[in-house]
């Protein structure tokens, strides 16, 4: 009779599996709660301190380190000198263990969890014993998924249990644990700036392809994702997103988390090309709309309140490839979902303020990582350079433009009023040619006069201050820092523009 070891946290499936290896003429031993429901299911079982000789002691933390488990567990079957040694100290091979751990995850995704709860779900002998099985993966059939008892079961009863089969669920364990210790040493560190980073995802789902169609691709997620993220989303129609779409809502989430006035965002190619706030929805929308009724078409538009109808139905006329929103209203989306293609997402808004990891960042033999870019940019920290002076008005207008150019790829300019971008100059390998982007757009809308410039980073020369002049522009923001600021400030002054010094720079690679 073969022997199994059973001895699991969750146990969805247990009392089946073990009855399906009993009727396979199996021996089952098991420990704590695993045996206590087995027990009380009927099922044949052996407790632990039957092999052992040993009571389970310290509320359960050594109950399995023992030889005469481990031994049972690790002797290879072809070994003679093994095969002696478990006769010497009458050790009974274990052929089959089936562990899952404390629920560590589970537990410090706890809003309130203390470090001496989330310490007490640190398995010891569960990491052990599977590594153990997987370790000698040929003799020792390792289970650590309840997922993967209809597959084991099968495999057994039709003598399929081959190396290959064995050595999948091996590899299974190791990145289990891999994880699991990666989860408790991201848990334990106190400081973001150590030696090892140590990073751990989950495969949510294959995508029909990357970037373009040669190229595959496939979405992981954290263990735990963020509240406010695209992998926690819920997906209430349209088909699957793609890489790009991934990609570019993500963008769209981290800009619209600027604005807390009703706000509007549409967003192309990981660029915003309409930023609209108002006091409502469908005001906003038509701010972005406007902001550039071109490029809007087959974008990625984000909302910060609940999508109502009349917003719906604006929005319906169009083109668009994904909608994001806290909620939609049933009505809105009883006519939006009328497109089978368009994907229609929900984000837990309420998580939109809270504190955001690092940004990590794919290089060719490494990554980069960056805490994100969360100034807030204040008029009261500016400093006006210029003879011309701007109105609060205009000073508002800027931090508008501020919030916005954070989330534009540099080179980058912005030229907006207090509630509308009116032009985006994005990812220019020079300043000048970013702004003549942005103003040329800009220069078409009805509230040009009300408008700034805003500048992710400083102007190299004079050139561009110029070239806004020309075109009349009258506020102009940009950090400063620059060895010829004083020949952008005397350009300024010749011209009578308002030119604010921010002091932040913002670039977006």
């Amino acid at each position: 009779m073969r022997r199994a070891l059973l001895s699991v946290s969750d146990k969805t499936g247990i009392v089946a599996f073990a009855q399906h290896l009993i009727d396979q003429d199996f021996e089952i031993v098991s420990t704590g709660g695993t045996q206590a429901a087995l027990a009380a299911a009927n099922v044949p079982v052996t407790p632990i301190e039957d092999v052992t000789h040993f009571p389970e002691i310290l509320d359960g933390r050594v109950k399995t380190l023992n030889p005469l488990v481990f031994g049972g567990i690790l002797a290879k079957r072809a070994n003679p000198d093994h095969q002696q040694t478990l006769v010497d100290h009458a050790i009974t091979p274990i052929d089959l263990v089936c562990v899952n751990l404390y629920p560590f995850a589970q537990t410090i995704a706890q809003p309130d969890v203390t470090l001496a709860a989330a310490v007490e779900q640190i398995d010891i002998g569960g990491p052990s014993l599977i590594r153990a099985a997987a370790k000698n993966y040929p003799d020792v059939l390792v289970v650590s998924d309840p997922a993967d008892y209809p597959a084991v079961t099968t495999a057994l009863r039709n003598h399929t249990d081959d190396l290959a089969f064995r050595k999948a669920l091996a590899a299974k364990v190791f990145h289990h644990t891999a994880q699991y210790d990666a989860l408790i040493a991201n848990y334990l560190t106190d400081t973001a700036d150590t030696d090892t980073l140590t990073l751990t995802y989950q495969r949510e789902q294959a995508l029909r392809y990357g970037e373009n169609p040669q190229q595959s691709a496939t979405l992981y997620r954290d263990v735990h994702p963020a509240p406010f993220s695209i992998p926690a989303a819920t997906q209430l129609h349209g088909k699957p997103l793609s890489f790009n779409n991934i990609k570019d809502a993500d963008a769209a989430l981290g800009l619209i988390r600027e604005f807390s006035a009703p706000t509007v965002i549409a967003l192309k190619h990981m660029n915003p090309c309409g930023v609209g706030s108002a006091t409502t929805l469908e005001a906003a929308w038509d701010e972005c709309y406007a902001a550039d009724s071109m490029s809007i078409f087959g974008g990625i538009i984000v909302l910060n309140r609940p999508v109502d109808l009349a917003t719906a139905t604006k929005m319906h006329q169009l083109f668009l490839e994904i909608i994001i929103a806290p909620a939609f209203d049933d009505d809105a989306y009883a006519i939006l979902a009328k497109k089978k293609n368009l994907r229609l997402l929900t984000v837990d808004f309420t998580h939109a303020t809270d504190p955001e990891d690092a940004e990590l960042v794919s290089i060719r033999g490494g990554l980069l990582r960056q805490e994100r870019d969360t100034v807030v940019d204040d008029s009261q920290t500016f400093t006006v350079v210029s003879q011309a002076q701007p109105t609060a008005a205009q000073l508002q207008a800027i931090e508008f433009g501020l919030k916005t150019i954070k989330f534009v790829k540099s080179n980058a300019i912005v030229v907006n009023t207090a509630t509308q971008t009116l032009g985006v100059g994005p990812g220019q390998m020079n300043r000048i040619d970013a702004l003549k982007i942005a103003v040329n757009k800009a220069e078409v809308k009805d509230h040009y006069d009300q408008s700034v410039l805003v500048s992710d980073a400083f102007f190299p020369m004079d050139d561009c201050v110029a070239y806004a002049a020309e075109h009349g522009i009258k506020v102009i923001a940009e950090p400063g820092g620059s060895i010829r600021d004083k020949d952008s400030i005397a350009m300024a002054d010749r011209h009578g523009i308002a030119l604010v010094f921010t002091h932040h720079r913002h670039f977006r690679h």
